[in-house]
């Protein structure tokens, strides 16, 4: 990441034509660092998956992407709450190029913060630059975690890690995310249809969860469960495999299975497995 005197800016490639065969997407890993990332999950899903792979995926929590590009479908509805994460991913669909030097160090770490932060309170946090500097802060920052304040400001310290191999060219992500729909809003606005298959991956019933300006209570999760229950296709939901999370999905007649999850971020360094449960109906 440059100084502040010389910020990053980005450039996009161009979309296929309509008219144009598109070759088939290359693989891809997701782009960002995300805490509660579902890549070790996918394995668990593609059974799951696999059984309706001509339908719709649709994710009304969508992170940072690691279940739709592990499960690569022809078409994906895929949304979130937290804009400034739904503008990376739209800026990826466009195909994104920084164009710049990302410097892994503390002092630039911290102007590019503020810079994002400006950009925020210009009202311009839908553009490339913050699409950048979202990217470049989400590799950078303590254990990768996403959290703002009741400003919408990011407020995440510096990492400390050795090394970090950062990425600038996305254009290889395009031909994947190409016939996908990635909105901004709540999980409740989610257009759903006869044949969707619904997977989500809420913020898990922990005491914190304001990885968007806006929380997600108990009240949240309740009304979630309420809104999946009205869908007669097949769903999938994990969250963690707290009490009070097991005897919600299971009065709301979900199947229900625990897995051991890595926990791959943690602040006391303890990284023992956590419970965690998937829940599937109709299927």
């Amino acid at each position: 990441m440059s100084k502040a005197n010389n910020r990053i800016t980005a450039a996009t490639g161009l979309l296929f034509p309509e008219d144009e065969p598109r070759p088939a997407p290359a693989a891809v890993t997701p782009a960002l660092k995300w805490a509660g990332g579902k890549r070790w999950l996918v394995p668990h899903l593609l059974p799951l998956w696999q059984r309706f792979a001509d339908y719709r995926l649709v994710e009304p929590f969508v992170g940072g992407m690691s279940v739709a590009l592990g499960l690569r479908p022809k078409r994906a509805y895929l949304s979130d709450l937290n804009e400034h994460l739904v503008n990376f991913h739209q800026w990826l669909q466009k195909g994104l190029i920084a164009e710049g030097e990302f410097i892994h160090e503390e002092t630039a770490f911290y102007e590019a913060r503020t810079r994002f932060n400006e950009l925020v309170r210009q009202q311009q946090q839908r553009s490339a630059e913050a699409a950048t500097l979202f990217y470049y802060l989400n590799r950078t920052c303590f254990n990768g975690l996403c959290r703002f304040n009741r400003k919408n400001e990011f407020n995440v310290p510096f990492g400390r890690y050795k090394t970090i191999n950062y990425t600038r060219d996305f254009t290889n992500y395009q031909p994947q995310l190409a016939t996908w729909d990635i909105a901004h809003h709540s999980f409740e606005h989610t257009p759903l249809q006869s044949g969707d298959f619904v997977y989500v991956d809420p913020p898990y019933d922990t005491p914190f969860t304001q990885y968007a300006k806006e929380d997600f209570t108990w009240s949240d999760q309740e009304k979630l469960v309420r809104w999946l229950i009205a869908y007669d296709g097949p769903i999938v939901a994990t969250n963690q495999a707290t009490p009070r999370i097991l005897e919600l999905y299971q009065d709301a007649g979900f199947q229900i299975q625990t897995l051991a999850a890595p926990r791959r971020i943690s602040c006391t360094g303890d990284r023992t497995p956590a419970q965690e449960i998937l829940a599937t109906k109709n299927l």
